[in-house]
């Protein structure tokens, strides 16, 4: 019974850590991916320029593209009765509700119908929080008049030049979005329509193009296709590019996991090892009496490599079995919590995929018979005499 837990619980332990790894990548990943886009292509200087129909056919022409989408981004300050904030203006175009925030809007809507009167935005909720807003409140916008570029501030500018060139307008806060991304998103990111926010800063000008893709396989192949079609001075890059350091991060987490795997698996192996062992000790008269009787050498191996087969089987299922019940049990009641600005996610996330089920109880399974080698030849190898002896 000793051996069976161990076996079960190596087993459940490895399985739910290839489902916690997974599935904390796969959540973070498409979180980012689904705020921005796979890829964007901008003006190599990195300033504002006229949309064209022709450059919009030009990239959806491309064969794995499926979406091509303008989006205008500018740099400002965010003032409000309580503070001010750095923040980046993102407007996107499109009718309805962008696809990004569609789940993520915890108080009030989308911008309604554009009246005339202030520019209305979307605030993430780190950043509504710590300029003391909510839904309805007023924000001052503070940025400079430069259209050339979404920076508030050129390279070259001076002081009396950034004073001059001060632009301040008026926004109300139409909603509150949480996509669980803290850093860079909710505490940064401002989302309006991009017709409204091209009236105040831009006049029919964008900062560059996001594309979709069906294949993210191939998206860097997709990615140079989109600043060929294009040419200079147009680039082009992914979103893993955009967000090198979290998809570092991630890839950390995953390098971990086979040390992880190798230390579990380890101690289950020596477990059974241990367990056999055991057995050879309590039964070394009986295994004598057996030799002693006629019984081969092969059938003592093939006695305890039954008893090895015996207890993987029934340790492999249990441990199965407990890995899918606690996985099903956390992803229904998400007890586990977890400190949302640290790891951009307030629960767990787990991953259930059959084929880590698989591949954890194979190697389990292989790695517990191959070293159940080592005593069953032990057993093998006892002299009749000295095992009745004994």
């Amino acid at each position: 019974m000793i051996a069976v837990v161990g076996i079960a619980v190596g087993t459940a332990a490895l399985i739910l850590t290839l489902s916690i790894v997974k599935g904390f990548a796969s959540t973070i990943e498409t979180r980012i991916i689904s705020f921005n886009s796979h890829m964007q292509v901008r003006h190599a200087e990195g300033g504002l320029f006229y949309p064209l129909d022709a450059d919009t056919e030009r990239l959806e022409g491309i064969r794995e593209v499926t979406s091509v989408t303008p989006f205008l981004e500018k740099h400002v300050m965010l003032k409000s009765p309580q503070g001010i904030q750095p923040a980046m203006m993102k407007g996107v175009g499109g009718p309805g509700v962008p696809s990004f925030l569609q789940g993520s809007i915890v108080s009030g809507s989308w911008a309604a119908p554009f009246s005339g009167s202030t520019l209305q935005v979307m605030v993430g909720s780190s950043l509504a929080e710590s300029l003391g807003i909510d839904t309805g409140s007023r924000l001052m916008i503070i940025s400079t008049s430069n259209q050339l570029t979404g920076n508030l501030i050129g390279e070259s500018d001076s002081v009396v030049d950034m004073l001059g060139e001060m632009q301040i307008e008026l926004a109300t806060v139409q909603g509150i979005y949480e996509t669980g991304l803290h850093e860079g998103f909710d505490d940064f990111m401002v989302i309006a329509p991009l017709d409204q926010l091209q009236r105040y800063f831009a006049p029919a000008r964008i900062s560059g193009y996001e594309l979709m893709v069906d294949d993210l396989s191939s998206l860097d192949s997709t990615t140079r296709a989109a600043a060929d079609v294009l040419g200079y001075p147009f680039y082009s890059y992914t979103v893993y590019e955009r967000y090198a350091n979290l998809f570092e991060w991630l890839k950390l987490q995953k390098n971990i996991t086979p040390l992880l795997i190798i230390t579990i698996t380890v101690v289950a192996v020596f477990n059974i090892i241990s367990t056999l062992f055991v057995l050879i000790i309590e039964k070394t008269r009986e295994i004598g009496m057996l030799m002693a009787l006629g019984c081969t050498r092969e059938s003592l191996s093939r006695i305890f490599l039954s008893q090895a087969v015996f207890i993987a089987l029934i340790g492999i299922t249990a441990g199965n079995l407990v890995a899918l019940g606690l996985s099903l049990f956390e992803l229904h009641f998400q007890l586990i919590t977890l400190p949302e600005k640290n790891y951009f996610i307030k629960h767990v996330p787990l991953l259930i995929d059959p084929l880590d089920y698989v591949l954890v109880s194979a190697a389990v399974g292989g790695l517990t018979l191959l070293f159940a080698f080592l005593p069953a030849r032990i057993a093998a190898g006892l002299k009749p005499g000295e095992a009745l002896l004994t």
